[in-house]
C-alpha cells in the first residue's frame, strides 16, 4: 500500500471527525466530505459503509497500512488477556512512533514516524528504526540531541509540559527520554472511534 502523503485534513474531512492529525490547527468543514459540496444531499449509510469508516477512522489515527491493522486485529482476536476492542487498542498504542507522539517529542504521529526512521530513536540505548516496534513495560526511549533541539519539538514539549503525558508514561524533557512504566488503556486513550463496529467490520 503506498502511504498517503496528501492535506492530512482531507482525512479528517472524510471520516467527519478531527482525527487529531494537525497539532497546532482544527480541521474545519468537518461536516463536509471532500469532493462533496455542501449542500449535496445525501443518502443514508448503510451498515457496512458505517463499520467501514469506523476502522478507517482508527486506521488514519494511527496511520498504518490495512496490512498492519488487520494484523493488530487477528493478533487482538487470539488473545483471552480483555475485550478484543481494548487489546487492539492498546498495541496500536504501543507502536514506537505513538509512544514517541504521547510523550511529547513530536508535535503529530507523521512526525514521530519520520524521527523513528531516519534513526533518531533508541531504545534501551539501541538503535530502532521501525516505527511499529511495539514497546514494553521498563523499556527507555531516547531521542538523538539534534531532533531535541527542533524547534516544533520544543514547542511541543513546553506544551505538554503543562497538560501531562498519559500515566503509563515517565518522561524527563531536559534529557529527551522517557519511560513506560505501564501498559496503555483504551479508557486513557479517549479515541473518537467504536471499536465494536471495527469488530464487526472484520469478522464479516
Amino acid at each position: 500500500m503506498v502511504r498517503y502523503t496528501g492535506p492530512v485534513c482531507r482525512l479528517s474531512r472524510r471520516e467527519g471527525v478531527d482525527l487529531g492529525l494537525k497539532r497546532w490547527r482544527r480541521c474545519g468543514r468537518l461536516n463536509n466530505p471532500p469532493g462533496n459540496r455542501p449542500k449535496k444531499l445525501r443518502t443514508k449509510p448503510t451498515e457496512y459503509a458505517i463499520r467501514l469508516r469506523e476502522k478507517q477512522k482508527l486506521k488514519r489515527i494511527y496511520q498504518i497500512s490495512e496490512t498492519k491493522m488487520r494484523r493488530y486485529f487477528e493478533k487482538a482476536t487470539r488473545q483471552r488477556k480483555m475485550a478484543t476492542g481494548d487489546y487492539l487498542i492498546q498495541l496500536l498504542e504501543r507502536r514506537l512512533d505513538n509512544v514517541i507522539y504521547r510523550m511529547g517529542f513530536a508535535p503529530t504521529r507523521r512526525m514521530a514516524r519520520q524521527m523513528v526512521t531516519h534513526g533518531h530513536v533508541r531504545v534501551n540505548g539501541i538503535k530502532t528504526n521501525i516505527p511499529s516496534f511495539l514497546v514494553d513495560v521498563g523499556e527507555e526511549i531516547t531521542i538523538s540531541s539534534k531532533m531535541l533541539n527542533n524547534p516544533d519539538v520544543k514547542k511541543v514539549m513546553e506544551e505538554v509540559k503543562k497538560i501531562g503525558v498519559p500515566s503509563w508514561l515517565e518522561v524527563d524533557f531536559e534529557q529527551g527520554k522517557g519511560r513506560v512504566i505501564a501498559l496503555p488503556t483504551a479508557e486513557e486513550a479517549n479515541l473518537p472511534v467504536n471499536t465494536q463496529l471495527i469488530i464487526e467490520f472484520y469478522s464479516r
